[in-house]
């Protein structure tokens, strides 16, 4: 069974909404074949990254990066993963209150360091998530669930 990774930080009402819309996609009824693993991002370690086979990360935008969280999580985990996740597949939500852009530009530099495979757009959101928000990320954690019961990927 494959296992799917979501790291997020989701301190408001707004990023927690987009976490539980994403872990509803992931865990779907039609995807099978995955355990779906979720961990806040100060509590994951890289124990957690080497035994999944994708992820799945979201991040409030704060002060125009990923949250310090996020970024602790990275730190942590880099080097004891680098050599050994390269291709692996994730996406991301970014909730952000009128900017997503320095958050998205952190997280795509970390990931393209360590080799992962984007599967899916990333969802961002600025302001509260609307009804087609919410739907983006739940075809965000359906999308990534999904590859990895793809043998393509």
């Amino acid at each position: 069974m494959a296992t799917l990774l979501i790291v997020h930080h989701t301190p408001s009402p707004n990023c927690r909404a987009m976490f539980e819309s994403v872990v509803s996609g992931a865990t779907a009824p039609g995807i099978e074949g995955v355990h779906v693993v979720r961990r806040a991002a100060l509590a994951a370690t890289a124990s957690d990254v080497l035994e999944a086979d994708g992820y799945l990360l979201g991040t409030p935008a704060n002060l125009g990066y990923m949250s310090g969280a996020l970024k602790h999580f990275f730190d942590q985990v880099y080097y004891p993963c680098l050599d050994s996740t390269r291709g692996r597949p994730f996406g991301c939500f970014v909730h952000g209150g009128n900017d997503v852009t320095g958050a998205l530009r952190g997280i795509d530099a970390v990931t393209t360091g360590l080799g992962w495979r984007r599967v899916a757009e990333p969802v961002t959101v600025t302001g509260e998530p609307g009804r087609a928000d919410l739907e983006a990320c739940w075809e965000l954690g359906a999308t990534v669930a999904a590859s990895l019961t793809d043998p393509a990927g």
